[in-house]
């Protein structure tokens, strides 16, 4: 069968020539269709983006680590040994006494020879906020 039209024309048997209306270009002349590289631009976006969520679950995680030592030294004191009632921005001293059991006291560390753990700030939502502590006890 032999063709009525060359192979560099556009041509429709519904349509006929239709060059001028597509969005392509048509014909041997025209400047070349290229495609953009996206394989370069997806891998640079995906390092960013997963750098971000990286460096967002890095803060994350030691939000967590934080928060899990407050709730550890928290447990500690309000398990501690105490016969008054805590008054809130007063500061408070953990030790642990002679039979192993911790105990909270307003007396400092330097003015009794007792084993000083750590010391404590009560702030009106009634959690113990860490002032300082001992090196050794830095596992709590």
């Amino acid at each position: 069968m032999k063709k009525s039209h060359p192979d560099n024309v556009v041509f429709s048997e519904e349509k006929g020539y239709n060059a001028s209306v597509l969005p392509y270009a048509t014909s041997v002349g025209a400047p070349v269709i290229k495609t953009d590289d996206v394989v370069a631009w997806k891998t640079r976006g995906i390092h960013n983006v997963n750098k971000e969520f990286e460096n967002k679950f890095n803060e994350l995680k030691q939000q967590y680590q934080k928060l899990m030592q407050e709730y550890e030294w928290n447990d500690i004191v309000y398990n501690a040994k105490f016969s008054f009632e805590p008054v809130i921005g007063e500061i408070y001293h953990l030790y642990t006494g002679d039979d192993g059991i911790h105990f909270l006291s307003l007396i400092g560390p330097q003015e009794w020879n007792k084993e000083h753990i750590a010391t404590f700030k009560l702030n009106s939502d009634k959690k113990w906020m860490l002032l300082n502590q001992k090196d050794h006890f830095s596992s709590y």
